[in-house]
C-alpha cells in the first residue's frame, strides 16, 4: 500500500476527487496519508479533516526564499514517508531539491493539453484566458510527472474538453475540472499505485494489465 501525500493551496476540489476515488475503489493500492497546504486557510485542509486525513501547513511566506521552503517541504515528505506526491492545486513551484529527491514520484494536473498553454505564468484562470484568446476549439487537462522544468515532465494522461461559443474563463475552467481534471488525476494516481507507469527515454508508458 503506497502512501499518497497531496499538496494543496486552495479549495481542494482535486483533493476531493482523489478522496472519492479512494473511497470508491478506483485507487486500491494507495491511500492518502497526509495533506500539506501552503496556506493556513485553504479549504482543502477542512476536506482532509472531514475525511480523517492528517494535515500539515507549510506557509510559503514564512520562508525567506524558495530554496528554504523547498527544503522544508522535502523534509516533510520524508517524514511522511511519501511514495507518491500529488500536486492538487498547489500554487508554489518547488526547486530541484524536491524533484531530485522524488524522481517520477511527483505528479501534477495542469488545466490544458500540454505542451500548449503551459509553463511559468500559466496557472488558474490565466490558462483558460489564453485558451479563449487563441481561438482553439479543444482544450483539456494533463497529468504529468513533476520535474525541474515547469510543466515539462513526462505526460501520464490527457483528456480533451470542447471549447464552446460564449465560454468565459470561469465557465471553461469549471468544464475542464469536471470533465477532465477530476477524472484523470485519480486515474493517474491509481496507475502509479498499481505500478503501471513506466518511463522510457523520458516518455511515460502505461503498462497493460494482464487478462
Amino acid at each position: 500500500m503506497k502512501n499518497i501525500v497531496v499538496l494543496v493551496s486552495g479549495g481542494g476540489t482535486n483533493l476531493q476527487a482523489l478522496i472519492d476515488a479512494e473511497k470508491n475503489g478506483i485507487i486500491t493500492n494507495g491511500r492518502i496519508t497526509c495533506v500539506i497546504s501552503s496556506k493556513a486557510d485553504a479549504y482543502a485542509l477542512e476536506r482532509a479533516r472531514q475525511n480523517g486525513i492528517k494535515t500539515r501547513v507549510l506557509v510559503r511566506k514564512e520562508y525567506p526564499d524558495i530554496a528554504s521552503y523547498s527544503l522544508a517541504m522535502k523534509n516533510a515528505l520524508d517524514e511522511e514517508k511519501a511514495d507518491l506526491v500529488v500536486y492538487a492545486g498547489f500554487m508554489t513551484i518547488l526547486d530541484e531539491q524536491v524533484c531530485r529527491a522524488y524522481p517520477y514520484k511527483m505528479m501534477n494536473v495542469h488545466p490544458a493539453l500540454i505542451p500548449s498553454f503551459c509553463g511559468k505564468g500559466f496557472y488558474g484562470l490565466r490558462v483558460h484566458e489564453a485558451v479563449l484568446a487563441s481561438g482553439v476549439k479543444i482544450t483539456g487537462a494533463t497529468v504529468h510527472f513533476v520535474t525541474e522544468e515547469c510543466d515539462g515532465g513526462p505526460i501520464i494522461l490527457q483528456k480533451a474538453v470542447e471549447v464552446r461559443n460564449g465560454d468565459t474563463p470561469e465557465i471553461l475552467q469549471k468544464r475542464v475540472m469536471e470533465q477532465a481534471e477530476w477524472k484523470i488525476l485519480p486515474q493517474a494516481a491509481a496507475l502509479f499505485c498499481d505500478d503501471r507507469i513506466e518511463i522510457t527515454d523520458g516518455i511515460a508508458h502505461i503498462k497493460e494489465t494482464s487478462v
